[in-house]
């Protein structure tokens, strides 16, 4: 029996190990992708944290990993429209026997040096993105982008404010500003943040901590407020600190995870103007495709977004060195 290496949490507190497991065989309409490039998320850290749990699940281990590229190395029966060799990128979700699965969560995902995917989660990539870039795409690059569109449904010359700019938020700044919000406010308590916000695209970046935060918020906004507050840090402060942020008919997004509840102090003046707490979770399949599309037409540059990459056997390490935010990542990369 062929073998390879995986990154696997065990539930129940056993812990997370690279081991040695079976090579996948790819069912009826599904394709075995042999990984190129898996991103690591801060949800990989709280699943192995136990912060977050992987349910439901079949068994008590998992491969971690939801963000995966890579070529796909054999076809299951039924499968048309793709061929052996095709690079693709995965999407992060994908049905099994009809019910709604997470790479990576609840399913295997892609610390592993194959994945086996269902076909039409399989997004073909073109010529020209490295798969260093095209695997963060289904999570670090999708999620703030449908947090904007769908969620929010931000509108050319909105004023914006994104709390947190690791790995989601920083993208959330290059993504705003590409959809014309104006402007666009970036929130970190980190100087190397900031400083990075405002070389994406940042019209202003703000430390969270400054006892003049309110009045520098108001100046950048003409007083009126943020329309949209995102909240990607997942910290109790950042989110009241939004909310206070919002405008008339302001929307604030969660889009940090967090086992914290959130209250909302100002009951009158949250009903009073109007204002939204909107929950917010992945992305949605079409996102991942235009995405794809647009990063592959130059109009998403994702080259500063690899902060280093790390080969499978470290999977251990590069996930102490995000949840320690050594050189203050926005994405680690695993290559098996």
């Amino acid at each position: 029996m062929e073998t390879m290496l995986a990154g696997r949490l065990t539930t129940g507190g056993g812990g997370f190990a690279v081991e040695e497991v079976p090579v996948p065989e790819p069912g009826p309409g599904q394709v075995l992708v042999r990984v190129r490039a898996a991103g690591v998320c801060l949800s990989d850290v709280h699943l192995i944290q136990g912060i977050l749990a992987p349910q439901p699940l079949t068994g008590d281990k998992v491969t971690l990993g939801h963000e995966t590229a890579g070529e796909i190395k054999a076809l299951g029966d039924g499968v048309a429209g793709l061929a052996v060799g095709d690079p693709v990128v995965l999407q992060a979700g994908e049905l099994r026997d009809g019910t709604p699965c997470t790479r990576g969560v609840n399913i295997d995902g892609g610390w592993a040096e194959y994945a086996v995917a269902a076909a039409d989660a399989v997004v073909p990539l073109p010529p020209g993105i490295p798969f260093e870039q095209a695997c963060i795409i289904p999570d670090a690059v999708s999620t703030p982008w449908a947090a904007i569109t769908s969620g929010a449904n931000v509108r050319p010359a909105e004023a914006v404010a994104v709390w947190g700019v690791g790995g989601l938020g920083a993208h959330a700044v290059q993504l705003l500003r590409m959809v014309g919000a104006c402007p666009v406010i970036a929130v970190d308590p980190l100087a190397a943040a900031r400083e990075r916000a405002l070389r994406l695209g940042a019209d202003t970046a703000l430390d969270p901590a400054d006892p003049d935060f309110g009045n520098l918020l108001r100046a950048a906004t003409g007083a009126g407020g943020v329309a949209a507050a995102f909240d990607f840090a997942g910290v109790p402060a950042a989110r009241d600190q939004a909310l206070s942020a919002l405008a008339e008919q302001g929307r604030l997004v969660l889009v940090g995870l967090t086992d914290q509840p959130f209250t909302i102090q100002n009951n009158l003046w949250f009903c009073r103007f109007r204002q939204q707490v909107l929950g917010h979770y992945g992305s949605r399949p079409e996102d991942l495709v235009d995405l794809v599309r647009l990063v592959g037409m130059e109009r998403v540059d994702l080259s500063g977004s690899i902060s280093a990459v790390l080969p499978l056997a470290e999977a251990a390490r590069a996930v102490e060195a995000l949840e320690r935010k050594e050189g203050n990542p926005i994405r680690l990369i695993l290559k098996p």
